[in-house]
């Protein structure tokens, strides 16, 4: 199963917003987004205005972010939305809340999604006694 493994932190920042991709840390004073209210990398500080698509661009990637999916999984849920009958956004989010990691999170066992996700993976949590 393919997960960014990268800095988490680095998300949030460049999101502008808290994604709690951290749990605990994500309420202290130790949160990126609190210390360094700026985008990651070398040109961070400077921002310019985002036109329409970069406005689009960046609500899809933060919920991408904040499910823990990568891209070709994100766009098979759209397709799966897409091919229901009501508003695809609402069904997109429908399917996404409906993921066993996030009802592990939204249950309070877990700290974070990726830590449900660990949860899952060692066995901790099964579905029909699988």
């Amino acid at each position: 199963m393919a997960r960014y493994t990268q800095p988490v932190c680095r998300l949030c920042r460049r999101e502008g917003a808290k994604l709690y991709l951290k749990g605990d840390r994500c309420y202290s004073d130790k949160c990126a987004v609190d210390r360094k209210s700026y985008a990651p990398g070398q040109h961070g500080q400077s921002r310019k205005k985002f036109s329409e698509y970069g406005i689009q661009l960046r609500e899809k990637q933060k919920a991408r972010r904040i499910y823990g999916i990568l891209e070709r999984q994100f766009r098979n849920y759209f397709k799966k939305a897409e091919r229901q009958k009501g508003i695809t956004g609402e069904n997109l989010l429908r399917m996404l809340e409906r993921r066993l990691d996030n009802v592990v999170y939204r249950l309070g066992f877990a700290g974070s999604r990726i830590e449900a996700r660990q949860l899952i993976l060692h066995g901790h949590f099964q579905v029909n006694g699988h």
